[in-house]
């Protein structure tokens, strides 16, 4: 069966080898209630994360870079994914929350073929899609949460060695941004689409222009501007992300963001750009 998952569509019998992501099978490095997500999304008692390893964009500067390279972590069946949903539902989880779930969309869907929870299901992804795959996440998703990550081709190829991320990028958050935005009494989401962004340093240009396609999506969509950048992975060919953002850098987007005319926005606090914010992995 030749993997076609992602837009890299590398052909891999995952059954047998590792495709582009990294990855045959399926394979994580933790679940458990995170307390980090936006407000909506980590709600009160935590969004049941599941974290599944490899990725097919691979950014040089992840901060989860061992679990995007595959370095470590637990290989589990269908089934006991099944069985994670579960536990974190009886855990109190406010959602199950799907982290880099792309190259494994078939596997998923068969788990929740197994078992379905009734709480809502979070498509946590780097936003590098197929149309195909999207219309199959839409089969059990509630919210998507993408980031959207460049609107300059440049940085792309120069930070993940995917050219076409903008393109293919753009395309796909359009298809996420048509889900219709809902919260329960209380203010937890429902469903929904929360657009990710993350400032790079020397990038605010960068982030001002997604900020302006944002601005083009349907209003019901939230922008998630994030300053958490701090230097992770394998930057040492890149000296310009040895730094976190400055304050400048920030401001500059922040002040574009509201000639945008964008409302639903959640803004992160810049002490939230330091490694105790990762989790640390337990397989």
């Amino acid at each position: 069966m030749e993997c076609k998952l992602c837009p890299v569509a590398c052909g891999a019998d995952r059954r047998k080898n590792v495709g582009r992501c990294g990855v045959k099978g399926l394979k994580i490095a933790k679940y458990y209630l995170h307390p980090f997500e936006e407000p909506p999304i980590s709600f009160s008692k935590g969004s049941g994360c599941v974290f599944f390893c490899g990725c097919s964009l691979k950014c040089v500067f992840c901060q989860n870079f061992e679990l995007s390279r595959s370095l470590r972590g637990k290989e589990i069946s269908v089934r006991e994914l099944a069985d994670i949903f579960k536990r974190l539902e009886d855990m109190g989880a406010d959602n199950i929350n799907l982290v880099t779930p792309t190259h494994y969309t078939d596997k998923i869907a068969q788990a929740f073929a197994l078992y379905k929870p009734a709480i809502p299901i979070v498509y946590n992804t780097h936003g590098y899609e197929t149309e195909e795959n999207l219309l199959l996440a839409d089969t059990f998703t509630d919210i998507y949460l993408p980031d959207l990550k460049f609107a300059d081709p440049y940085l792309a190829e120069r930070y993940t060695g995917r050219k076409d991320y903008p393109a293919v990028a753009f395309e796909a958050v359009g298809h996420m941004a048509q889900k219709e935005a809902k919260f329960d009494k209380d203010g937890k989401m429902l469903s929904g689409c929360i657009v990710r962004h993350l400032i790079l340093p020397l990038a605010a240009y960068d982030s001002v222009k997604v900020a302006e396609f944002v601005a083009t999506l349907p209003k019901s969509v939230y922008f998630s501007l994030m300053s958490q950048y701090t230097p992770c992975g394998d930057i040492s060919r890149f000296p310009e992300l040895s730094r976190k953002i400055t304050d400048r850098e920030y401001k500059s987007v922040l002040s574009a963001v509201e000639r945008c005319g964008l409302t639903n926005v959640f803004l992160q606090d810049r002490s939230s750009a330091d490694g105790q914010y990762i989790p640390e992995w337990d397989f």
